[in-house]
């Protein structure tokens, strides 16, 4: 397999754009591969957005991307629209993306995969191609009833410890989860080994993504 890094820059810190439709999605998503970033890049900004962040569910969201990005400046945005219903408000979505586009200029962008079940999730990446145009874009996939799992072909390998930090922190911080029964350990663990056994990972756990695009230089 080819593997590729992301370059190190020599002054300003990478920026890390992180999108999920609702609280827990970009942890589940991506969070081993944050914790990656943040162990192997000298620095990182994050930007994180969670378009459905209300009441409860705001606060687990905030306790989380602190659990993630410890330690590394961070911008947090959580919007109140309304979970389920996110391509019915799509006009004003489309607005708060627009005006993201001019507070931020990512080098790395995580988003939701295209052909998720989930029409929250698919109307949060049509708007991330749709708005970032010119930017590296990894689509993440979130594991659900629907059965929508894919074959992803950008792969993360994870070391020891980083894949059971990310399960410990997703139970610590997502405490209104804990009680529905795919959100368990083995849930999270099972899709990581099969990836890391995809990818031919030294700890046998990774994370996968898609890729539309990808300009090698």
């Amino acid at each position: 397999m080819l593997k590729l890094n992301l370059p190190a820059k020599a002054k300003d810190p990478l920026v890390v754009l992180c999108l999920g439709a609702h609280s827990d999605d970009i942890e589940i998503g991506c969070g081993g591969t944050l914790l990656h970033l943040k162990q192997t890049m000298p620095q990182l900004r994050f930007h994180w957005v969670v378009l459905s962040a209300a009441g409860n569910r705001g606060r687990e969201a905030a306790k989380a991307a602190d659990l993630f990005t410890s330690g590394c400046e961070k911008q947090l945005a959580l919007k109140d629209f309304r979970d389920g219903f996110l391509p019915y408000s799509g006009g004003v979505v489309k607005d708060f993306f627009e005006e993201l586009k001019g507070q931020v200029n990512p080098d790395l962008i995580f988003t939701h995969w295209q052909r998720d079940a989930h029409q929250d999730h698919r109307l949060i990446s049509e708007l991330t191609w749709n708005t970032f145009r010119n930017h590296l874009i990894l689509e993440y996939e979130i594991p659900k009833y629907d059965g929508d799992i894919g074959r992803p072909h950008v792969f993360v390998p994870l070391e020891s410890p980083l894949y059971q930090r990310k399960v410990d922190y997703l139970l610590e911080a997502f405490e209104t989860q804990r009680g529905k029964p795919w959100f368990a350990p083995e849930t999270f663990l099972g899709l990581m080994r099969i990836r890391g056994m995809e990818s031919n990972s030294p700890s046998g756990y990774a994370e996968a993504f898609y890729a539309r695009k990808l300009v090698v230089q």
